[in-house]
């Protein structure tokens, strides 16, 4: 019984598994430029969050470009006309281009539904809280979209 007990923990210690979303060594990702295009806010988080690096002196590197929109809807009103619920979308172009052709190129999108606050304050904080987390999201999506492609 001892045997067996330890085969099976030598085997699951030993089996290499590591899990996809963890990111042990920070990656920098190097770009000949860096171009962005739409929300400025959002592309630099994502910039910042995965660290893309811009070095123009060497010309055999790729291009990135980053394109980013934000928007919160209205999406239900009562008898009255005031506004019951939101939704807010997150679009992420991301395209990598050697010299003119585009050699990889994805979109990311998420949204989130949520029903409005009372007090407008709390509304504005709750807003920048979801966009705060869909922009996590999408970083997550093109870190790993990144990191296995």
């Amino acid at each position: 019984m001892k045997k067996i007990l330890f085969l099976l923990i030598l085997f699951t210690v030993s089996c290499g598994y590591q899990p996809i979303h963890l990111i042990s060594d920070k990656q920098n990702f190097k770009f000949s430029k860096i171009s962005i295009q739409g929300n400025e806010e959002i592309n630099k988080k994502i910039i910042n969050s995965i660290s893309f690096e811009e070095d123009d002196t060497d010309k055999s590197l790729n291009e990135l470009i980053l394109n980013s929109y934000y928007e919160i809807l209205e999406t239900a009103k009562n008898s009255k006309g005031q506004v019951e619920s939101y939704r807010s979308k997150i679009f992420v172009t991301l395209k990598i281009r050697d010299n003119k052709e585009i050699i990889k190129e994805r979109d990311f999108f998420n949204e989130f539904s949520f029903n409005t606050k009372k007090n407008k304050f709390d509304l504005i904080q709750y807003q920048k809280q979801i966009q705060n987390n869909l922009i996590k999201e999408v970083i997550r999506d093109i870190n790993i979209y990144l990191n296995l492609g």
